[in-house]
């Protein structure tokens, strides 16, 4: 039985390669490694906690020790390293955190992986395929590129030019995890992604926080003009890209993972404020009312944009959906799920490990 394990699998992203993997590839043991800060949410997967191929374990990353031994105890035969800070917020108040989960928790990680793989050692002898059924996956951003005009789109060769600390720390483990494979023969794949967006997705980022504010009649505060670009990605597109990866992709590259869908924000947020006015019973207009202009971040990007051509042509891979039907799901599915937003918002869902695991 291949052993895998899945870093920040309790998260946004995480949640959904989890579910993916342990559904569908029973002959695997997933072991879903998080340590539960405030976006990792135990109830997203609570639907495959008692299967037998899965495995949850509350720990850090950012502890080297741990790390070894969780790696020497279990011998895994591949990473999928979804575990990161993610909020640009948050990263320009406290940029440190940010280097410390997502270089030096990658780090750690990486070393792990080439102690048990004894990578370095075989690259010497001249074994590399003595790695042929391991696999070091990360999983990174498109926001590693910077930013573009307005036309263009990021591709596998773009330069990186990072903007912000979390953008920067991003970039600093692609760098690492690359030097790794170029230095001790690490067997790895990295792909970046573009905003992803759907169910399971903590309240922080435009879309879910919009979807709650427009439920509880809060302002919906738009950066700037409002006119920033982004490419949108329907998360359970973004698994099954992720699985696709893992399973094909070729070791020593990059695929970046887009969803096809540019939108300026403001033009995004008159979208979702219609679509909510219509499933909420509301009349049209109500919620765009609620939009209000408010100061521009530093440093904030542009306009991002995937070409996902090489993913597309290599592995077959393109979205299910497009926006305005992932949007939708989405909505639905938060509106569906009211206990779920209630717990988040409410901070009750940090209760759950100590209710199921201890």
């Amino acid at each position: 039985m291949k052993k895998i394990l899945v870093t920040g699998g309790a998260g946004f992203i995480g949640s959904h390669v989890v579910r993916r993997f342990v559904n569908n590839y029973p002959d695997y043991q997933i072991y879903n490694l998080d340590a539960l800060t405030y976006a990792g949410n135990l109830e997203n997967i609570a639907d495959v906690e008692k299967q037998s191929n899965y495995t949850f374990i509350k720990g850090d990353i950012t502890d080297a020790d741990f790390i070894d031994d969780l790696f020497q105890k279990e011998r895994f035969d591949a990473v999928i390293h979804l575990a990161a800070e993610s909020h640009v917020d948050r990263s320009i108040t406290d940029p440190l955190a940010f280097v410390k989960t997502n270089v030096i928790g990658t780090m750690n990680l990486l070393n792990a992986a080439k102690t048990i793989w004894n990578a370095g050692k075989a690259q010497l002898n001249g074994a590399k395929d003595n790695f042929e059924n391991k696999r070091f996956y990360h999983v990174s951003t498109d926001e590693v590129y910077g930013s573009l005009g307005a036309t263009g789109l990021f591709t596998e060769t773009t330069s990186y030019d990072p903007n912000s600390p979390y953008s920067a720390s991003k970039a600093s483990s692609d760098h690492f995890v690359r030097a790794y494979g170029e230095t001790y023969g690490l067997p790895f794949v990295i792909t970046n992604c573009s905003n992803n967006y759907g169910p399971n997705h903590f309240p922080e980022k435009l879309i879910p926080l919009f979807i709650n504010n427009i439920i509880n009649h809060k302002p919906l505060p738009v950066y700037g003009d409002g006119k920033y670009t982004r490419d949108w990605l329907y998360v359970i597109d973004h698994a099954i890209a992720i699985d696709l990866v893992f399973h094909k992709g070729k070791n020593h590259q990059t695929y970046n993972i887009g969803g096809f869908n540019e939108w300026q924000n403001i033009d995004l947020v008159k979208l979702l404020c219609e679509k909510m006015d219509e499933k909420l019973g509301r009349k049209q207009g109500e919620s765009e009312q609620l939009i209000s202009y408010v100061k521009d971040r530093p440093g904030h990007d542009l306009r991002y944009a995937i070409d996902s051509s090489k993913i597309n042509k290599e592995l077959g891979w393109k979205p299910t959906v497009t926006f305005e039907e992932g949007l939708s799901k989405t909505i639905d599915w938060y509106l569906s799920n009211e206990e779920w937003l209630k717990n988040v918002t409410s901070g009750e869902y940090q209760n759950y490990y100590s209710n199921q695991y201890e």
